[in-house]
């Protein structure tokens, strides 16, 4: 009889904007995956400026503008973990929307990695609908999980 030997997920945070403390990015990010129900996978969260991630959204995405979030899935498997892909936050982009949202910094890059997550498991918030509709319920479902968790 085999066993599969339950791992935990692997969060990987680069920061070129240091606001946020890694850590807390890790933990946020780990605890969004357990709130899905996912194992054994790995995730990379990068936080970086508004620069940057206009290069990458005129790159990918055809938009020669700042963003808050983008999502790179990858779906491939590597070491015992499915590797779910990358999240790129703009830091300069969420802090402008923590202001005119009236909450922290740290609250707005929560949300983004949720956000982020919830389209690396392929579900898209832009084509309005049904589809916009599971997307904003599985969203707040994990940050809901979240903010009982912390």
């Amino acid at each position: 009889m085999s066993s599969t030997k339950r791992q935990k997920n692997r969060v990987l945070v680069k920061l070129k904007k240091r606001k946020v403390r890694k850590d807390k990015i890790e933990k946020w990010a780990e605890l969004a995956l357990s709130a899905l129900g996912l194992n054994n996978v790995e995730l990379s969260v990068y936080i970086t400026d508004d620069q940057e991630i206009r290069e990458l959204n005129k790159t990918y995405r055809k938009k020669d503008k700042p963003t808050d979030v983008l999502s790179f899935p990858m779906g491939e498997e590597f070491g015992g973990y499915k590797i779910l892909g990358d999240v790129v936050i703009s830091q300069d982009t969420a802090e402008r929307q923590a202001r005119e949202l009236g909450h922290s910094l740290e609250e707005e890059v929560k949300r983004l990695i949720v956000h982020g997550i919830v389209h690396l498991l392929g579900y898209d918030h832009e084509k309005g609908g049904e589809e916009e509709k599971k997307f904003r319920e599985l969203e707040n479902y994990v940050l809901s999980k979240l903010s009982k968790a912390l």
